[in-house]
């Protein structure tokens, strides 16, 4: 097995984030880049965070944000490693002991499984519900064996708040940032001015969603489930849980450590 570095890329719908992790999986670096239509500067951002690393030895890239950004990923890999060998992560029907229970397990997006990879090796032999929060809601219930049973999807915190103030004509349109402000100026989730009633009730509502799925696992497994939560909202979101839960915040760049380990493993047996 080689001793060089992977780079391991997780696409989002809301950013980019990479870390630099060694042959046992050890962080040496890690940064986060925008879309390239948020920033014309975007690009050389990432390849000046990128000039100082050594070279690795793959990447390793999980994307559900389309084409165009994975073009993109590729034109900058090029531009600074242009030999290296690359593999675009996709869902499989089995891979590192989590067994893949969709109908289709190639529709299962990729980040969602590179997280239930992480999640196993985080915590086995314990049922999981793994509550993402990111610019979609996802809930995926993983049983102690491995075997994920399957999950849902809602809008997300920030989702649900630009849908509201788009398709209304008096509530403002929220971004994370003034959500934020307007939940620290409150005490009650009953608020007293529009933004804090929006980003309130916003939150709430995906609270509610995940206590709920996960008292409804609980039930129908008929044994202790532990709530992983991760996501850009998760800190949010957690304030309003009253459910016990624990967090994991590099999900999808854990889980895409450990199939290059894999894949590595094999190669060299």
């Amino acid at each position: 097995m080689s001793d060089a570095p992977y780079l391991l890329i997780d696409a989002g719908n809301s950013r980019i984030k990479w870390s630099l992790v060694s042959a046992d999986g050890a962080p040496l670096a890690n940064g986060a880049f925008e879309h390239a239509h948020h920033s014309t500067a975007t690009d050389d951002a990432a390849l000046d965070a990128w000039s100082a690393l050594a070279a690795p030895s793959g990447v390793w890239i999980s994307n559900v944000a389309g084409l165009p950004v994975q073009n993109r990923i590729q034109r900058l890999i090029d531009a600074r490693w242009p030999s290296v060998p690359r593999t675009v992560v996709k869902a499989q029907a089995e891979q590192c002991g989590v067994r893949n229970g969709y109908t289709d397990p190639s529709r299962l997006g990729s980040d969602r499984w590179c997280g239930l990879i992480a999640a196993r090796a985080a915590y086995p032999g314990e049922h999981l519900l793994v509550a993402t929060f990111g610019t979609a809601t996802t809930l995926e219930a993983l049983r102690a064996d491995g075997m994920f049973t399957g999950g849902l999807i809602a809008p997300g915190w920030s989702l649900m708040m630009e849908s509201l103030g788009s398709h209304t004509a008096q509530l403002p349109t929220l971004d994370a940032a003034a959500a934020r402000a307007a939940l620290d100026r409150t005490r009650s989730q009953f608020a007293t001015d529009t933004a804090a009633a929006l980003s309130s009730g916003c939150r709430l509502a995906q609270a509610s969603l995940i206590e709920r799925a996960w008292r409804d696992l609980q039930a129908d497994w008929r044994a202790d489930v532990r709530l992983l939560l991760s996501g850009g909202a998760a800190h949010e979101i957690a304030d309003a849980l009253e459910a016990p839960y624990t967090r994991h915040d590099s999900l999808v760049l854990s889980g895409l450590a450990l199939i290059a380990r894999d894949a590595a493993a094999r190669h060299s047996s």
